[in-house]
């Protein structure tokens, strides 16, 4: 595919705030811009094309229909894999690892790629977990290999067993989701979703035949699980499946709850922080902040108007509110605006090329089923084609689950700057629900991971928000036994509990 070295990045995790910094850096600290000087659409390929991140096609589209003889609309293709051939190893039916394509009932090429492990312990009764990456059009294979999957990715792109994957607490899925992401693809463009409509839709379909292919998991719990721009399809995905069980609809998917980690969920608040943050964390002085505080009055008409009018106003409140974050960054420098603490190493602050490596390794493909398919990282036409979807509020989807008992967890890295807990915290507290005085008179107690503070958590009823330590925008990375125990723990409804219950059953 012709990437270079450094071409998966964090940074089309969350590739617009970073294009930010990247095409719009201000020299003098003081002289504050409001004027954006290319469109989304411009600078999203200004960027990725300058990362060397776009694969041979502009998105995983195949040029004739790819295998249609094994594809039958709506139905799952799907085999067992193993990724070692130590003979002294598990055998492929001890490991119950999976990787498959889901042909959307909607089309006629699109196919939706994904893996999913089944509990490391052998617990056929735990939960059910699937994990959605950002960007929009980011692979989740970038989770699986560096953040909370079975493996790691060793330098010499041999495989190692993570010791904190969250298969060791639930039977996980990770889906490369809207089409064109990942080893997902279609011959036909028209076919890429443009908001979380058609996101949500795709991955509802998915789950009713994943859990019709697989009925020994029919019943146990199932939690929704993401990051970043994941703050828009975790939501969106969690009222979809809600709403199909109350219409009674297909399969009833048993779900308990869903789990955001850093992600842009209201934009309204969010965007409203970034200068706070930015000042408690010495990123800029107060005057800075008084002067980018400016900008906010514009940013907030912007998205009322997106919020009233669509279309086209989005893709504006888009790049009227990323000023704000022009303006910071212009003045931080180097910083690695996905954990402050760091500088960034290259143009994007992290390397995550063995990862294009592993996955198109001919051996790797052909355990995987995906044949001559590209693995695509990050979609310049998948981020483009929900632009509009961007300043869009998916906390109002929020109030409606949490009144139907519906858990939420919502926890953030310390250390990130693009989507910081200090913005998250803002929305969770300013949620209009039953439950909102109480969650904000909540006592503030101790996230204890190994007898030592790893967090902050404030609980009411189904709700949670935790500040995770030491971490920046990937939690499971930075802080992946926290992150387990976190996992865990929720999902048995003890949150603040110090043992660590994933090692208890």
């Amino acid at each position: 595919m012709g990437f270079s070295k450094t071409s998966l990045s964090l940074l089309l995790l969350f590739v617009l705030f970073s294009s930010s910094y990247a095409t719009s850096r201000i020299t003098h600290h003081h002289s504050f811009s409001s004027t954006p000087k290319f469109s989304p659409n411009q600078r999203a390929e200004k960027l990725i094309k300058s990362f060397n991140l776009l694969p041979k096609d502009p998105v995983n589209i195949i040029h004739g229909d790819h295998s249609i003889d094994h594809f039958v609309p709506g139905k799952l293709v799907e085999k067992k894999f193993s990724f070692f051939s130590d003979s002294n190893g598990p055998s492929i039916e001890d490991l119950g690892h999976h990787a498959g394509y889901y042909s959307l009932p909607r089309s006629k090429s699109a196919r939706m790629f994904y893996f999913f492990f089944e509990s490391r312990k052998n617990n056929k009764d735990a939960p059910v977990v699937i994990w959605l990456t950002g960007g929009p059009g980011c692979s989740s294979e970038l989770a699986l290999f560096y953040e909370n999957g079975p493996f790691k990715i060793a330098n010499n792109l041999s495989l190692v067993w993570n010791d904190y994957g969250w298969d060791k607490a639930s039977n996980i899925l990770f889906v490369d989701q809207p089409i064109g992401t990942g080893f997902s693809y279609t011959s036909n463009e028209d076919d890429i979703p443009h908001d979380e409509t058609g996101v949500s839709n795709d991955l509802y379909d998915f789950l009713q035949e994943f859990f019709k292919q697989h009925p020994k998991f029919i019943k146990n719990d199932f939690y929704i699980t993401g990051e970043s721009y994941a703050g828009h399809y975790v939501p969106a995905l969690a009222s979809r499946v809600h709403h199909g069980n109350k219409g009674k609809k297909g399969i009833t998917i048993n779900l308990k709850g869903f789990a955001i980690g850093n992600g842009l969920t209201n934009p309204a608040i969010q965007y409203q922080e970034y200068s706070q943050f930015a000042f408690d964390n010495k990123m800029i002085t107060k005057q800075d902040q008084a002067d980018i505080n400016k900008l906010i009055p514009d940013c907030e008409v912007a998205i009322k108007t997106c919020e009233s009018k669509g279309g086209e106003s989005c893709s504006s409140a888009l790049y009227q509110c990323e000023q704000i974050i022009n303006n910071i960054l212009s003045i931080s420098g180097n910083v690695n605006y996905y954990d402050i603490r760091k500088k960034c190493q290259g143009p994007l602050c992290y390397d995550f090329s063995n990862l294009e490596k592993l996955l198109n390794k001919k051996t790797v493909r052909d355990a995987l089923g995906v044949g001559d398919i590209d693995f695509v990282s990050c979609s310049r036409v998948v981020y483009n084609a929900m632009l509009q979807d961007w300043m869009r509020n998916f906390e109002v989807d929020i109030p409606e689950l949490l009144e139907d008992g519906i858990k939420v967890l919502i926890y953030a890295g310390e250390f990130d700057f693009i989507c910081n807990w200090l913005g998250n915290s803002k929305w969770v507290h300013a949620m209009g629900w039953s439950g909102q005085k109480q969650f904000a008179a909540s006592k503030t107690v101790q996230f204890v991971v190994d007898g030592t503070q790893a967090g902050l958590l404030n609980s009411y009823g189904p709700l949670s928000f935790l500040k995770v330590n030491g971490a920046g925008h990937m939690v499971p990375m930075d802080q992946p036994k926290a992150a387990l125990q976190m996992l865990a723990n929720w999902m048995h409804g003890n949150l603040n509990r110090t043992n660590f219950l994933a090692d208890s059953r």
